[in-house]
């Protein structure tokens, strides 16, 4: 039995499942799917981080005949791009909620009972109010610890009356420990990381709403993605419905074509339903 390395150090025995599974949800084609788990195949070892795996399925993708495939498949990695700072996550975030049915606020300082707090995101739907402390995580492998959950409790209670607050919600883009889930749930707080709660996961959240972040654009660099984020531009669907928003990048004609050729492709292809139970992937 041939074991995968995960970024945590675990290992667990390698699925062909997973790797169907998470291609799946990228949308790719199942005729593309078993070129890529053929791929895969050929270059597993025992002990091989997820991390090599993933290298080895997006490059296959980026030089398939159709390699726009790639920035979808990167939806976990393209969020982690999001940083170093965490407010294009937030901002990120607030695009979730609106497509969820809530009006959002970012980054709204709200006095307390006892002190004055900056509270990421404020989002309210019908007359249910909730403060949302979004926890970013540019590394894989980090889970957000049960201290997070015990701070937004205590600043939560602090501003809740007088910010007629119904409720505080923990987001974050990775995993959480079970002390964190337990102790939310516990105290009838809201909790979403990207693998829970089932059905209503981030990833789930963001796949349902085709809501691909801007950094998973492979015609783009670093430094130009850095750019439309700091002007708040978060989603490929924001580029799609407004094309003008890539003038402060300064393109040459022909890279505009392929960014917005991309991003319209990205935008277009839905994920697929994989039937085999497995919800975890590589």
């Amino acid at each position: 039995m041939v074991y995968v390395t995960k970024a945590t150090g675990e290992k667990e025995a390698f699925s062909e499942d997973k790797v169907r599974h998470s291609i799946a949800r990228a949308g790719i084609e199942p005729q593309l799917e078993n070129q890529v788990l053929t791929h895969v195949l050929t270059k597993l070892y025992d002990g091989i981080p997820t991390s090599e795996l993933y290298k080895h399925i997006t490059e296959f993708l980026g030089n398939s005949p159709q390699p726009y495939h790639r920035a979808r498949y990167s939806l976990k990695q393209s969020i982690m791009e999001l940083g170093p700072t965490g407010y294009p996550f937030e901002d990120f975030l607030a695009e979730v909620l609106k497509a969820n049915g809530y009006k959002t606020l970012v980054r709204q300082t709200l006095s307390g009972k006892c002190i004055t707090h900056e509270v990421d995101v404020v989002a309210q739907k019908n007359a249910h109010r909730v403060m949302i402390e979004a926890k970013f995580h540019n590394m894989p492998g980090i889970k957000t610890n049960v201290h997070v959950a015990l701070y937004t409790k205590a600043r939560f209670d602090d501003v809740l009356e007088r910010n007629n607050l119904n409720q505080a919600w923990l987001f974050t883009n990775t995993k959480m420990t079970s002390d964190v889930i337990g102790y939310c749930v516990c105290m009838g707080m809201k909790v979403t990381s990207w693998n829970y709660p089932d059905g209503e996961s981030l990833r789930e959240l963001i796949e349902r709403a085709s809501l691909i972040p801007i950094t998973a654009l492979t015609t783009l660099s670093l430094s130009q993605k850095q750019m439309l984020l700091t002007d708040h531009v978060v989603l490929c669907k924001d580029i799609c419905k407004n094309p003008s928003i890539l003038a402060i990048l300064n393109l040459p004609e022909d890279k505009h074509l392929r960014v917005l050729e991309e991003a319209a492709f990205v935008c277009q292809t839905q994920p697929r339903h994989y039937s085999d139970p497995v919800s975890v992937s590589y």
